[in-house]
């Protein structure tokens, strides 16, 4: 492909292609001018803030730069799709009984949707300008949202998020990378000032300072991407958030110039708005795997799920669960075990635990849980 500059015309072509398949906002950047966004994650990456997730340390170097992972790049268009919530996701925490699930997963898996409009863009580029195309969604060693901020999608903001003016909080990010060159749009300045409603809101205080998150004190790592023992520090901060949470988000002020979604992809189920923890914690594999069809939830597991579900029955108050909880003490997975005796311990008066302790504790073999019957 030659350097030659694609004309206005062609780019204005593009673009109203893109907003057309679905999406609400289209920018183009170049693959260049990342090195200080690359250093960051190797900072990020040396001080072990990405917790277990070993897969950013495999693939760091192809991070660096848009052209490490594709020499040819010459413009990256980055688009993004609104999926804003017609309700305060804040709304939701109110409600002990039933499981908070972050907003980005209430509707269909955002990855197979927004990949699916994006091949859609990069077939017409490729047939109408004879361009080499790629498409990125979420899971490949690309820095979106730097990339995002650099073409002027919005800025990230102090909870390292990106943030829209437009549409505040609730953007799904995807890129093509394209042989073409298409004059690049401006970026998008930092406009949070001197607000810090996201750092302060975090439950279990995952910023260290302003721009820097460490994974693993966050909620949404916990929940979704570690498969350990949940540390009792967290427990009680978690809440009845079960997969995800949504709480530096919902509170940033550049929410309020967002709008709901009219994706009916993103819309959330019924089933899985106003979830009640009781009958979540119920599930066997079959009808998790049928519950979570086509949702990004069915990834983590049946095991790590109910994991979670547990702890937040634990922060219920809810003693109609201890049969349930009882029950749980005999699951197969010590993850689930484990939580169901500090949930238990949570709902009961000591001479209750201790009763419950004598009867089952002795059949228990595993160090973890026995760790929690102390």
């Amino acid at each position: 492909m030659s350097d030659t500059l694609l004309p206005e015309t062609s780019k204005s072509a593009i673009i109203s292609f893109a907003l057309k398949t679905g999406f609400d906002v289209v920018k183009i950047t170049d693959p260049y001018g990342l090195e200080k966004n690359a250093g960051f994650f190797t900072k990020y990456l040396k001080q072990s803030f990405h917790g277990d997730m070993k897969w950013m340390e495999e693939k760091a170097d192809r991070r660096k730069s848009p052209l490490t992972l594709w020499p040819e790049v010459k413009s990256i268009i980055m688009v993004g799709m609104n999926y804003g919530p017609g309700e305060n996701p804040l709304d939701f925490l109110a409600n002990k009984n039933i499981g908070n699930i972050s907003v980005y997963a209430r509707g269909r898996d955002y990855h197979d949707v927004v990949k699916k409009r994006l091949k859609q863009i990069a077939r017409y580029i490729h047939q109408e300008y004879k361009a080499e195309v790629k498409v990125f969604v979420d899971t490949a060693p690309v820095l979106e949202k730097p990339l995002a901020a650099k073409a002027g999608l919005g800025w990230q903001g102090k909870h390292t998020n990106l943030v829209s003016r437009d549409f505040g909080s609730w953007l799904f990010i995807g890129s093509i990378f394209t042989t073409l060159k298409i004059s690049p749009d401006s970026n998008e300045p930092d406009h949070c000032g001197t607000c810090r409603s996201c750092l302060d809101i975090c439950p279990t205080n995952a910023f260290p300072g302003p721009y820097q998150l460490d994974a693993r004190r966050c909620i949404s790592y916990l929940t979704i991407e570690y498969k350990g023992h949940i540390d009792e520090e967290f427990r009680a901060a978690m809440g009845n958030r079960i997969y995800g949470c949504d709480d530096c988000l919902s509170v940033c002020p550049w929410n309020k110039y967002a709008l709901r979604t009219k994706e009916h992809s993103f819309l959330p189920r019924s089933e899985l708005k106003y979830p009640k923890l009781l009958e979540l914690a119920q599930l066997d594999e079959p009808s998790f795997r049928e519950i979570f069809s086509g949702s990004p939830i069915k990834r983590i597991g049946r095991d790590f799920f109910i994991r979670n579900v547990i702890i937040a029955i634990g922060n219920s108050g809810n003693k109609s669960s201890l049969p349930l909880l009882k029950e749980k003490l005999t699951e197969k997975s010590p993850h689930i075990r484990a939580m169901a005796i500090w949930a238990l311990k949570r709902l009961t008066n000591e001479d209750e635990f201790n009763h419950i302790k004598n009867k089952c504790a002795k059949s228990e073999h595993d160090p973890d849980v026995l760790k929690e019957w102390r």
